[in-house]
């Protein structure tokens, strides 16, 4: 079964299925290769109390870790605001960490979850679109720093959030989560057009 079905299978699964059987069979049937090891299959706190709450933790916990989870992003000095071609750029790679990609190469793949622009002829769905989103929301400091966040880290803002925490788990640089900050609120890019 391909890794990615299984995981499906593991969440849909009934809440009796033991944990200790879960974990015997990951270790049983993923193999760390290349830069992806087995620390991809071990969730960390927050995602376990998702995983075992379904996505509905109690209110007074989730606000608690959202509250830790913003403790984790770190601001770049100076501008949140980087080169939204570099940002589109980026958010139309699904390059990266893979076994065979080398560490460091990873794309945003933003494209996956989120319609990003009107000229855009396949986009996900499991995200909101984000076209127009500078349009629509404007481009202040506050609005800077809550997209930056956002995408450093989305369970800071969501606790059971499905958006990766791309700046926590190291899988996008400062320097690019600015260009993604940029290519949602530039007014010259094409999310804004």
């Amino acid at each position: 079964m391909r890794p990615r079905i299984f995981l499906l299978v593991l969440l849909l699964a009934p809440p009796a299925l033991a944990e200790s059987t879960v974990e015997e069979v990951l270790k049983r049937d993923f193999h760390a290769r290349g830069q992806a090891t087995m620390e991809r299959v071990v969730q960390d706190g927050v995602q376990r109390v998702c995983t075992e709450s379904r996505d509905r933790p109690p209110a007074a916990l989730a606000k608690a870790l959202e509250a830790d989870q913003m403790k984790t992003i770190v601001y770049p000095d100076g501008s949140l605001i980087g080169d939204w071609k570099r940002g589109e750029r980026l958010a139309q790679s699904g390059q990266g960490a893979t076994w065979s990609d080398k560490p460091g190469t990873a794309g945003g793949s933003c494209y996956n979850c989120h319609q990003l622009s009107p000229r855009e002829s396949s986009f996900g769905t499991i995200g909101p679109s984000l076209r127009d989103f500078g349009k629509s929301r404007g481009s202040g400091a506050d609005v800077q720093r809550y997209v930056y966040g956002k995408i450093y880290n989305a369970k800071a803002h969501n606790l059971c959030s499905q958006m990766p925490r791309l700046g926590y788990s190291g899988t996008l640089t400062a320097q690019q989560i600015t260009d993604l900050v940029a290519l949602l609120l530039d007014p010259a890019s094409p999310v804004n057009q």
